[in-house]
């Protein structure tokens, strides 16, 4: 007889982009686990607009338009914006045609509905699942520090340690975008878990494992192949490899099944003073800096049973 557990309270942070997509699809398809309180959507992959419809086109997909979607920061902390059009197309959601959302964004901002959830909240009780730039939870620490007590832990997709930048030579995306937020986050003394570009790269959408979607026969299943199709010829073309990194997934993935990870916990910085490494997360995996660590950083990947428990929760949908 299967065990009750009762589900874990996160907040999905987000910026959709295919692979935040299929990172949704997998938390709306764990109900049993993860507790969904509402999603904060930040401007990242494409303009803020755009990313608040692309999460209501997901939530619709899934069945799941009762889940609370708001929308947060339409601009970094400090920095001017930068998007990515060129990996994710024009809407951020190229690939499959995906009707317009009737369901409606919730009344407030983003970074309100994280503050005072996270407020009325247990202590140590709330897990963030943050898979685009930081601006939203930065934004939060400093609007209210005292959040800092209700959260369970961060888990986060950003950085990059030996994989080094894919934006610039020193800085991965969601960082990048905005480094003032990471800083914050990474200072407040909050329980991170990092998904850098040296555990992401490790997971890639090979055509055998696109077409397992496929094979599912569903709308969800039939969307992620497409969405997925259009997604990995930016990488396939910049890298040279079968598939492209499915980044965003693995936040949620580690939720569900740790076991599929191993990473070391170590002191990780980010770079806000030099313009020629702005956003590099500085990780000292060797601890020669005598810094505390702040940070679980994750580097290894089970990606055959990551793309089975995809697939395998995909399919109830």
């Amino acid at each position: 007889m299967r065990q009750s557990v009762t589900p874990r309270p996160i907040i999905i942070d987000t910026d959709p982009g295919q692979d935040d997509a299929v990172a949704l699809l997998l938390a709306l398809a764990a109900p049993e686990e993860l507790e969904i309180l509402g999603i904060t959507v930040v401007a990242g992959n494409v303009p803020l607009p755009l990313t608040v419809r692309n999460t209501l086109k997901i939530c619709e997909l899934a069945g799941k338009p009762e889940i609370p979607v708001y929308a947060g920061c339409a601009r970094p902390m400090m920095r001017r914006s930068v998007t990515a059009e060129q990996v994710h197309g024009k809407t951020g959601l190229d690939g499959p045609d995906l009707p317009e959302p009737v369901m409606r964004v919730r009344p407030g901002h983003g970074v309100d509905f994280m503050v005072d959830t996270l407020m009325a909240a247990h202590d140590a009780s709330v897990t963030l699942c943050m898979l685009g730039p930081l601006t939203n939870l930065g934004m939060a620490l400093v609007k209210e520090p005292a959040i800092v007590t209700k959260i369970r832990e961060v888990v986060l997709m950003g950085g990059a340690w030996m994989e080094v930048g894919n934006v610039t030579p020193a800085s991965e995306f969601n960082i990048h975008v905005d480094p003032h937020a990471a800083h914050n986050v990474f200072a407040s003394g909050v329980p991170i878990t990092v998904m850098p570009l040296d555990v992401t790269h490790k997971a890639l959408t090979t055509r055998e494992r696109v077409a397992r979607f496929r094979a599912l026969g569903t709308p969800v299943g039939t969307a992620v192949a497409d969405l997925l199709g259009f997604f990995e010829r930016f990488d396939e073309a910049k890298y040279g490899t079968d598939g492209a990194p499915l980044h965003d997934p693995c936040v949620i993935a580690w939720l569900l099944r740790p076991d599929l990870f191993q990473g070391r916990r170590v002191a990780v910085e980010i770079e806000t003073g030099s313009e020629r490494t702005m956003g590099m997360t500085v990780v000292d995996w060797w601890g020669v800096s005598g810094q505390p660590a702040n940070a679980l950083v994750i580097n290894q990947i089970d990606s055959d049973g990551f793309f089975d428990l995809l697939t395998t929760r995909l399919a109830s949908l």
